[in-house]
């Protein structure tokens, strides 16, 4: 594993108290920049399960099922300040919130999500299945053609404060496809959702396989991020004369 990457596994957890430690972590991470503290990546189930409504207007009209059939169900609905659209987090569900800081990765918000995409990537490539992109939407997809195809066995959604991430990813191993109907997920209606059992059968890998291999695949990310990263802030440093000086005239 990375040394940059301080990876916490926090099993079967519910969503506010993620959210808390959640953002504990972000805290910590923009607090020891400047000491080159560990990033964080959070692994979990949310359990109860649970849905997710970000706070734009309209998209609590994506959920689909009414309070009574929700406590019917055990399942919570909680508003979020990530990005994106209304999700479905349960058990068998592999969750990774990711507290990077894109600053000291030198990634914008866009290249964030296409890293985590890749990393879910190669997941899949590990285990069997075959992913990639959608152009149209964000996320990791299973027999993706063009835009609007496909289905859908990952999504992504991210906050950023002072440069440092939030929020992630959530891969489908195993989870309950029938919670998927309560919702019109991440907003894309007529959109299928897939899992790795689903795509698998039998030879479906675990959650705790899945967990280690993400793992892995992040922490190589963000190593492999570090040395661009830092020679790019070099050059920007050299690129700006200090004040008081002008920059050497061309020969």
């Amino acid at each position: 594993m990375s040394a940059s990457l301080l990876v916490n596994d926090l099993g079967r957890i519910g969503y506010a108290e993620a959210l808390i430690i959640q953002r504990r972590a972000q805290q910590d991470v923009i607090n020891g920049r400047a000491a080159g503290v560990p990033m964080q990546l959070l692994l979990l189930e949310h359990d109860p399960p649970v849905l997710t409504v970000p706070r734009r207007a309209h998209t609590a009209a994506h959920v689909l099922a009414d309070a009574e059939k929700l406590r019917a169900l055990g399942v919570e609905q909680h508003e979020t300040d990530r990005g994106g659209d209304v999700t479905y987090h349960g058990p068998g569900q592999v969750v990774a919130y990711a507290i990077f800081d894109l600053e000291r990765l030198h990634l914008g918000i866009h290249e964030h999500l296409r890293l985590l995409e890749q990393a879910v990537i190669e997941v899949c490539a590990r285990f069997g299945i075959a992913a990639g992109r959608d152009a149209s939407a964000t996320g990791v997809w299973i027999d993706s053609t063009g835009p609007g195809t496909g289905r859908k066995i990952c999504a992504m959604g991210v906050r950023v404060s002072r440069w440092v991430s939030m929020h992630g990813l959530a891969l489908n191993v195993s989870p309950d496809l029938t919670h998927f109907h309560l919702i019109v997920p991440c907003g894309l209606a007529g959109r299928k959702v897939t899992s790795m059992a689903a795509e698998l059968g039998p030879r479906c890998p675990t959650v705790a396989e899945v967990k280690a291999v993400l793992a892995a695949q992040l922490s190589e990310a963000v190593e492999a991020r570090l040395p661009a990263a830092a020679e790019a802030r070099l050059r920007a440093t050299d690129a700006c004369p200090a004040p008081g000086h002008s920059p050497p005239s061309p020969s």
